[in-house]
């Protein structure tokens, strides 16, 4: 009986720290879709860092977050920051431009193939675009286009490819 009081105990303390974490600190998450293409494959698993400030995000970095999309409020997207407030964005010419200068995007397959704005972005709103450019659904096709911060649930610090994954691969 001691024994089972002692587990009890640990396997709470064990519950109890891992929600913690999960809730607060870092979460594994798996990417569904194919809109971050080529940088996050489809199943690719990625380390989302909770604990961060707003003056922590960086123009580029990748970011989870709720979209300001009615029907899909509490599912979370991951895109590539590409406005912060006060930003001017503008997509002409097959080319994202940011406050007037054209952004060189080393990450994208292709160029795009739709323009957008231009557009500012407002106090406490973010500016969100998949690196699947012509097949994301990100701010650029969206109503609303702009996050608020409250939406932003952390940043990506970790990605693990799928193919490390597959326990075929394992040895």
């Amino acid at each position: 009986m001691k024994k089972i009081k002692e587990w009890g105990i640990s396997f709470l303390i064990a519950i109890v720290a891992a929600l913690t974490i999960k809730t607060f600190v870092a979460e594994a998450m798996v990417v569904p879709t194919g809109s971050m293409l080529p940088t996050i494959q489809i199943n690719d698993r990625l380390i989302v860092e909770k604990i961060i400030w707003m003056d922590e995000y960086q123009l580029g970095d990748i970011v989870v977050f709720y979209p300001p999309i009615p029907e899909k409020v509490n599912e979370r997207y991951v895109k590539r920051l590409i406005g912060i407030p006060g930003d001017v964005i503008e997509i002409k010419n097959g080319a994202l431009i940011r406050n007037g200068v054209k952004i060189s995007e080393t990450y994208l397959n292709e160029p795009i193939r739709y323009e957008f704005g231009p557009i500012t972005v407002p106090e406490n709103k973010y500016f969100f675009l998949g690196d699947n450019r012509n097949e994301s659904f990100d701010s650029h096709s969206w109503t609303t286009p702009f996050v608020d911060k409250e939406r932003l649930i952390g940043k990506v610090v970790l990605k693990i490819p799928t193919h490390l994954m597959d326990k075929r691969n394992l040895r």
